[in-house]
């Protein structure tokens, strides 16, 4: 039987060119951004002007993406800029569920370490968070959050002058919302609104400003992108779709503002989605390579051309590491991720990337959001193509799976090689275990957190199971 036209690559092909030429008309017309090259990345740091945007959209999945290769038209606009920027192509988020991702995220500590691992745990206030050393250098620091994970009572708004969820000014009546789980009546074109706003007002200070983008997370689309399918994987795309024309809006605010010249732009996630890989939906349950590879896109005050692509593993626990050498502000101490700026400059010197043998770590409870309930611990570790995942039972039993997949010759991962390769099953094996006994690096534990009903509520409303 042949196919029909939409099981074809090529129309999604054709569209997605024409959205790109599309955007490409919208965004390079006030794009007037000179071309720069590894010399001025390096000048990054002298520059007096530059401001840091921050774009963190919860529950994107790396290869849903045009830049990713997905052949879907989903990312006209973030692929643009990872065009005439730095894509990392092996990026890896270390928890999926957000708030112990984004407990890693800003502290560049694995979760076992960073201690945000169970959902009344939050930061202590030890803990320096990129945005201190960013109001000590002198900007302005303002962050807009819509999931109520990262709000400041776990710890979060540790150094920004301004932390606060965007006003909600509704739904708009064509919007169509697939997974309904916020439920302050906000969209992310509440929190695009008040960027917008914050640069009209503070545009002219140095500044870093942090969005926490939460549409995609909601399934939250309109007709005018719901053109993949009504499955909850082509709605997902649809999403996708209008998230990223959320961010084409807030890149002409910053055209119109001026911004585009001296603004240094970081496009990451916190965690994946699973569309039944493995036969279940959702994330924050497990640690395989749907809920665990998210893109991170840098984009300079300059165009590089062309954009730089880094294949090298990085993490998460890497962004913040880089970012503030690009400015060369003082590290997060301790850390367990690293700069890969040596890469950025080697790649943008034609040259080969620094040799690394790293392994890249994430971690998850199973059990996070039931305290009646034991720690029932996941870690996963990737070295070269391989990925181990170790699961402990959740019933408290001390069962445990151990799986071993090899992405270079099955990228879905798939099949599971432990049981065929003993050596590299028993190395891996012997690392997770070490990492299992990591401790937190604070001199008190986190602090615990009671929760009041409402902020249960609104939690429980993110589609988590809290009791």
């Amino acid at each position: 039987m042949p196919r029909r036209w939409y099981e074809s690559r090529w129309p999604w092909l054709l569209a997605a060119a024409l959205l790109l030429l599309s955007i490409t008309l919208r965004i390079e017309r006030p794009d007037r951004r000179p071309s720069g090259s590894a010399e001025e990345i390096e000048r990054l740091a002298q520059r007096k002007d530059l401001n840091v945007l921050f774009i963190l959209i919860d529950m994107l999945r790396a290869d849903r993406l045009g830049s990713y290769g997905y052949p879907r038209a989903t990312s006209p606009t973030i692929d643009y800029l990872a065009q005439h920027g730095v894509r990392f192509a092996r990026h890896l988020s270390q928890s999926s569920w957000t708030k112990s991702s984004m407990a890693s995220l800003w502290t560049s500590l694995y979760p076992l370490r960073a201690g945000v691992t169970r959902y009344d745990e939050g930061l202590p206030e030890e803990a320096q968070l990129p945005a201190e050393i960013l109001k000590q250098a002198g900007f302005r620091t303002v962050g807009l959050y819509r999931n109520g994970w990262v709000a400041p009572s776990f710890g979060f708004a540790q150094g920004f002058d301004t932390y606060e969820r965007p006003i909600g000014t509704g739904v708009p009546a064509t919007a169509i919302v697939r997974n309904p789980t916020v439920r302050e009546g906000a969209t992310d074109l509440d929190a695009v609104r008040a960027a917008a706003e914050f640069l009209k007002v503070r545009g002219k200070e140095r500044w870093f400003l942090y969005l926490h983008l939460m549409d995609l997370h909601e399934y939250l689309y309109d007709p005018s992108t719901a053109i993949f399918g009504s499955s909850y994987s082509d709605v997902y795309d649809s999403a996708i779709l209008r998230t990223d024309r959320m961010i084409q809006q807030l890149l002409g605010d910053l055209a119109t503002g001026g911004h585009l010249s001296n603004t240094l732009i970081a496009i990451g996630s916190d965690h994946g989605e699973a569309f039944l890989e493995r036969g279940f939906e959702g994330h924050a349950r497990n640690l395989y390579r749907e809920t665990q590879e998210v893109p991170l896109i840098l984009a300079f005050p300059f165009r590089l051309e062309p954009g730089l692509t880094i294949e090298t593993r990085t993490q998460n626990v890497d962004l913040w590491p880089t970012l503030l050498d690009l400015l060369e502000l003082p590290p997060l101490a301790p850390s367990d991720g690293r700069s890969r700026l040596p890469e950025i400059l080697a790649a943008a010197r034609g040259k080969p990337l620094p040799e690394t043998q790293e392994t890249a770590v994430a971690f998850l409870d199973q059990t996070w959001g039931t305290p009646q309930m034991k720690p029932a611990h996941t870690l996963s570790l990737l070295r070269g193509s391989l990925r181990y995942v170790l699961t402990y039972d959740r019933a408290g039993s001390g069962l445990k799976l151990e799986e071993l997949f090899d992405a270079s010759g099955d990228p879905g991962e798939k099949r599971d090689y432990f049981a065929e390769r003993p050596d590299a099953s028993l190395a891996l094996h012997e690392l997770a275990a070490a990492q299992l006994e990591s401790e937190t690096v604070w001199q008190e534990p986190p602090p615990k957190l009671e929760l009041d009903e409402l902020q249960l509520n609104q939690l429980r409303a993110l589609g988590y199971a809290i009791p």
